[in-house]
């Protein structure tokens, strides 16, 4: 997601400890609706960072481009998997025949591994999006933001049946010289984006509409979410903006790697 007042996080803290998650008897999501919660710890890993089978490493720059060329575009939702809404906005991609790219959580990814194997079964790709969705881990030592990465990349690959993440996106844009490195040298390009929806903020579908065409111009990886709290407004957003997309030209691709 993104990142604004100074590295504030608009989703607060995650419920629970990072590995400890408990599924709540609701089937709610573990992130917090609440917006703008600061202070205190960030969760953190607390399983030991081993990385799973080596990748070959990929290009180290933040990438934005779509492998679909000049009229190519990039669905990126972050901050799943959650059980309400990352199921509906699977139904949208199908019925629109879109594939995107998740940038999963990893304690989302563990508490929800049903979720990540469908997102995987649909032709999407998964990327890694920290553990805890720490939007000041760039502030911090790099022994935290390599423990960040690499039990994600463990936790992502692991509730997928052993699929990896082929990107990481730093929680915020909060990207350093060090987590790049590292992320691509596991085989996952740092990814950007170019055209921020809004849909945090829950301005209504129209906004996010309108926020999506009006900025179309400013490059091809647009950003939405699918957790995080009452993501309804996104899902009908998607509705209208997937088809006007095609109406306009462009095809839905993956971030270049």
């Amino acid at each position: 997601m993104a990142r604004h007042g100074g590295g504030r996080s608009w989703y607060g803290k995650l419920i629970g400890a990072a590995l400890g998650v408990t599924v709540l008897a609701t089937g709610a999501s573990v992130w917090s609706a609440q917006a703008g919660i600061v202070g205190g710890p960030s969760p953190k890993a607390t399983a030991s960072a081993t990385p799973s089978a080596a990748a070959a490493p990929v290009a180290a720059s933040i990438a934005h481009a779509s492998d679909k060329g000049a009229r190519g575009v990039n669905i990126t939702i972050d901050d799943g998997p959650d059980p309400r809404w990352t199921p509906q906005m699977l139904d949208v991609l199908r019925e629109n025949g879109v594939k995107a790219t998740f940038c999963m959580v990893g304690t989302q990814a563990q508490a929800h591994p049903d979720l990540v194997k469908q997102v995987v079964a649909a032709g999407h790709r998964l990327c890694d999006h920290s553990v805890s969705h720490d939007t000041a881990m760039d502030k911090k030592s790099e022994a935290y933001q390599s423990q960040q990465i690499l039990d994600a990349e463990r936790m992502i690959t692991e509730a997928s049946g052993g699929v990896r993440p082929l990107y990481y996106r730093a929680p915020g844009g909060a990207f350093t010289p060090s987590s790049r490195a590292l992320a691509a040298s596991r085989g996952m390009r740092p990814l950007g984006w170019n055209v921020d929806s809004k849909d945090f903020e829950k301005p209504g579908a129209d906004a996010i509409v309108a926020t999506v065409q009006r900025q179309l111009s400013n490059g091809p990886t647009l950003l939405f979410h699918d957790a995080g709290g009452d993501r309804s407004q996104t899902v009908a957003a998607l509705r209208r903006i997937l088809p006007w997309l095609k109406e306009q030209g462009y095809t839905c691709g993956f971030p270049v790697r």
